[in-house]
């Protein structure tokens, strides 16, 4: 793996975004977007589909364990419990997502507190027409790309809000640099665990978590999905203990993968265990990926950053773009 491999089959340098990270989200922390305050937030709606909708994901998963109430939606239908003490955070990189112009439209007519992020597009069109919040967020080369523009440009302007420490959003973007320099295209050798994890991945993963790593388990799901093209599992380590084990009774060439963090609960670390002790008495091959230590937004947004950039080597090890979807623009065009 070198520079000139990887622009061979990166035809549109999505590397090189993601070499810039950590400068992306401390730009976009420090951004001169305006803050805003929703009194006595219980009910929060996420918004969005793909490459936005994770945003949501990792929002539910830093807030569940506050008082408030977490859904990511990612379809048309907003949750029956939805009221005017409801706020609904929109997200779409394009501003153009059906799903969600019809979810914005929904939630204004029920007289949610609502604000929307994008690029532009009719999102904004609709959040001008009908004076609801709207944030412009830049589009850095994709949706799945712009995340960290995304996740903390919403943190800057909502972080009172959803009361969240500062100091811990920053410690995320600290061990954002440091991951970086172990992970990024400056650094093509064995000391580097996206291009190790991509080495060694050769068929069908399937990635298992605990439930406050869903949010990473999905991410990853659907970037080796947009960006290798190839099919991707996720098991909740929890409910695999009573049925996809058995999947592993007979030979196949799935490939496991254990999320894991630094500091998962002994039920859940004791779980972890077993299925690594089954592993290694079975003689299956499997792969181990701990978070980093510090607090909830640090683990899961390194452990994306890791994740992400093992889906472009991936994909450039396949000799495969990891930028064109062309699957989704037939869908999108049949819509």
């Amino acid at each position: 793996m070198n520079i000139s491999n990887i622009e061979k089959y990166d035809l549109e340098k999505m590397y090189k975004v993601y070499d810039e990270w950590s400068k992306i989200a401390l730009n976009s922390f420090q951004s001169n977007q305006d803050e805003i305050s929703f009194d006595n937030v219980k009910h929060i709606v996420f918004a969005g589909m793909g490459g936005s909708g994770s945003v949501g994901d990792v929002f539910s998963a830093i807030l569940s364990k506050t008082g408030i109430h977490v859904n990511v939606v990612k379809g048309y239908l907003l949750p029956t419990t939805v009221n005017s003490d409801t706020l609904v955070v929109i997200i779409s990189v394009s501003g153009n997502t059906s799903e969600t112009l019809s979810l914005i439209k929904s939630a204004y007519k029920k007289k949610c507190k609502i604000i929307g992020f994008s690029s532009g597009g009719k999102l904004l069109e609709f959040c001008k027409k009908n004076k609801i919040e709207h944030r412009i967020v830049t589009k850095f080369h994709s949706p799945r790309v712009s995340f960290t523009a995304y996740f903390y440009t919403i943190l800057k302007v909502l972080y009172s809000s959803l009361n969240i420490n500062k100091e811990d959003i920053f410690e995320s973007i600290k061990r954002l640099e440091d991951i970086s320099k172990k992970i990024n295209s400056t650094n093509l050798n064995i000391t580097n665990p996206s291009l190790n994890l991509a080495k060694w991945m050769e068929g069908i993963p399937t990635i298992y978590y605990p439930l406050g790593l869903q949010a990473v388990a999905i991410r990853f799901k659907s970037v080796l999905q947009e960006n290798t093209k190839s099919h991707v599992i996720i098991e909740d380590i929890m409910e695999a203990s009573h049925n996809a084990i058995m999947s592993w009774e007979k030979p196949s060439k799935v490939q496991p993968i254990l999320l894991r963090g630094k500091d998962d609960s002994n039920e859940t670390k004791k779980r972890l265990d077993i299925f690594s002790e089954y592993f290694e008495k079975n003689n299956i091959e499997y792969k181990e990926i701990f978070s980093v230590d510090g607090n909830i937004i640090s683990k899961i947004v390194n452990l994306i950053y890791v994740l992400d950039y093992t889906s472009i080597y991936l994909a450039i090890k396949r000799k495969t773009d990891p930028t064109p979807v062309n699957s989704i623009i037939y869908i999108k065009s049949k819509l």
